[in-house]
């Protein structure tokens, strides 16, 4: 399944869940799409990207320990349906959301449970999400200064682009 279809069914999933338990399950959820769709792009993403793909990946798998929860079953990991990144900066920003969206779901149960291990688990899954949309927001910017660069040698070539090929017959010389 394309990864902009997987993160929306994230939000979902995660604006939908009710209690502690589905909560943590759900930011769980949205750790392991984030480390998946870093992986798909060190496998296959634009090769700019390929270095801060993986240190999300990495990034990501520090979370989702962090936050190993029992109510994910295994055949149950949306990320592992995860086939394509088709848009990677709409893509990367829609996980951005999902991830903040985890980030404040997480300080929600952490403001409001009593337990002292709940509480820093919470905390080290935030800093995980934290560090996780900072590397997102670096491959986004990465991506926009490719795209300005682009355009400025495209406003060099002029208004047709660059004209390939002999010029002699359109000089007049054969």
């Amino acid at each position: 399944m394309e990864a902009e279809r997987l993160i929306a069914a994230g939000r979902s999933a995660l604006a939908g869940s009710r209690g502690v338990p589905a909560v943590m399950a759900e930011a769980w959820q949205a750790q392991a799409l984030a480390r998946a769709v870093g992986g798909q792009l060190v496998r296959g993403g634009p090769s700019e990207l390929r270095t801060e793909a993986r240190e999300l990946s990495e990034t990501c798998a520090l979370g989702s320990a962090v936050l190993d929860h029992p109510l994910v079953p295994a055949g149950g990991v949306r990320a592992a349906q995860l086939t394509e990144v088709a848009d990677v900066p709409g893509a990367l920003a829609a996980l951005a959301l999902l991830l903040g969206e985890a980030g404040i779901a997480l300080v929600g149960v952490a403001c409001g449970t009593e337990e002292e291990a709940l509480y820093w688990q919470c905390i080290e899954a935030i800093d995980a999400v934290d560090e996780s949309v900072d590397r997102i927001h670096g491959m986004l910017r990465r991506l926009a200064e490719q795209e300005r660069e682009h355009e400025a040698h495209r406003e060099h070539d002029g208004p047709f682009g660059v004209i390939h090929g002999p010029a002699g017959f359109v000089t007049g010389q054969p």
